[in-house]
């Protein structure tokens, strides 16, 4: 018998709030916008991911004109990062159907995300607004697991360092001794994993370049993009570094827009529904639910564990200690004490579309046989998207734009270019 306390998740719709949010930046923006939060959450982790795209598509297919095409294509993006191959396919479907992409930055647009900015004609930043180093974490079945039974993430710059700590810092040249250097990491790392850590750098300088060439030129800008690359992918070398608007545009050179006032509060307004939605503020803590999850259950099981305690008081064992013993007695014969919770992963928003990435995952306490301490074992029952129509028709500025743009975008691609003007 098990004792599951869940927790729902009952949003399924846009609100008006976020409607309103997202309507407002479209008119700034003189554009139609599609958002893409994943959590951000503490102990929620999620991030770019290929199920994405297919999700991007319906609400493409749903805001082009009749034409087919959007003159210009807004992505308001929160993330920590994600699939490093996913930006790639996000930005190769946006320009399917859009001649000018932005990328609006509010918050974190680490690691994938900032990939993804990469490929923007324009990246628009908010005075909170971070980019991040594009050196990727590996993540595959190779890796060292920790004690949660959880696979650890390899970082690419970490294993380069540790290389360059043993030569250059330590002083060790001798063939001899870097060969043991690089056994003592084997032993806690898998050949393998460390073999995808060069695959990896490969792909993520590749994929930088490729979306970069999405709107440069390798004649004219080569310098320009080499430059970018190196930076994100080596100089910072710290993955966590977050790189601000004034960064981004100053050192990086990438097109970051004017800063704009009513733009940044636009920006936020709307990241802070985003927030109130994932439960942002509140760290999810499975552990302490679980620990509720316990205390419930011995509340609906007094009786049982009373009478237990009571049979081993009467065989001359002292109280407390009887106590302690029937607790887990009782548990053991009612089944194990779960915790079930659906937790927001991912949002896909437009005016025209609501989507959303659902997971339902179950914890449990086990007991480690080789310690004797409890250990929560954490397992994923169901992922799935919902998507629904708004909450109310909405008839955003960015529709009466479209309806009133013949295909080309004009006041828009005259700022972008200025903006190039000015880094090159």
């Amino acid at each position: 018998m098990l004792l599951a306390w869940r927790k729902g998740y009952c949003a399924r719709v846009l609100s008006k709030q976020r409607a309103a949010g997202i309507s407002e930046l479209e008119g700034l923006r003189d554009s139609r916008i599609v958002t893409l939060i994943t959590s951000v959450r503490a102990n929620v982790p999620a991030g770019l991911a290929d199920d994405q795209v297919r999700i991007f598509y319906d609400h493409l297919l749903r805001m082009r004109g009749d034409n087919g095409k959007i003159p210009k294509l807004d992505l308001y993006i929160v993330s920590n990062g994600g699939d490093g191959i996913v930006p790639w396919r996000i930005i190769s479907l946006f320009r399917e159907f859009a001649e000018c992409i932005g990328v609006l930055v509010p918050y974190r647009a680490y690691s994938a995300a900032t990939l993804t900015a990469l490929g923007a004609d324009e990246i628009v930043m908010g005075p909170f607004g971070q980019l991040g180093p594009i050196d990727p974490t590996v993540q595959n079945e190779f890796n060292p697991i920790d004690e949660n039974g959880h696979r650890i993430g390899v970082s690419v710059e970490d294993v380069k360092s540790y290389i360059a700590f043993i030569k250059t810092t330590v002083g060790i040249t001798h063939e001899d001794e870097l060969i043991r250097a690089v056994e003592a990491l084997l032993k806690e790392v898998h050949p393998l994993a460390l073999g995808n850590v060069e695959r990896f750098i490969a792909q993520s300088r590749m994929i930088a370049k490729k979306l970069l060439h999405t709107h440069m030129t390798e004649e004219k800008d080569r310098h320009i993009i080499e430059e970018i690359i190196e930076s994100l992918a080596s100089k910072l070398y710290f993955h966590g570094h977050p790189i601000s608007r004034a960064e981004a545009r100053m050192d990086l050179k990438l097109t970051i827009a004017e800063d704009n006032r009513k733009m940044d509060d636009a920006l936020w307004k709307l990241y802070l529904e985003y927030e109130k939605l994932f439960d942002m503020a509140q760290g999810f803590n499975p552990k302490g639910d679980l620990a509720k999850a316990r205390i419930a259950f011995d509340k609906a099981h007094k009786a049982e564990i009373e009478k237990a305690a009571v049979a081993l008081i009467k065989q001359n064992m002292p109280p407390p200690v009887a106590y302690a013993q029937a607790v887990p007695h009782v548990r053991e014969r009612f089944g194990p004490v779960v915790y079930e919770v659906d937790l927001l992963n991912a949002v896909i928003e437009s005016t025209a579309l609501s989507s959303l990435q659902k997971v339902r995952l179950r914890f449990e306490a086990v007991r480690d046989s080789q310690t004797g301490h409890d250990r929560v074992r954490q397992d994923m029952l169901e992922t799935r998207w919902e998507t629904g129509e708004p909450a109310a028709p909405v008839r955003s500025v960015a529709a009466r734009v479209s309806a009133r743009r013949s295909g080309k975008s004009n006041s828009s691609s005259q700022g972008v270019r200025a903006a190039k003007a000015r880094r090159n």
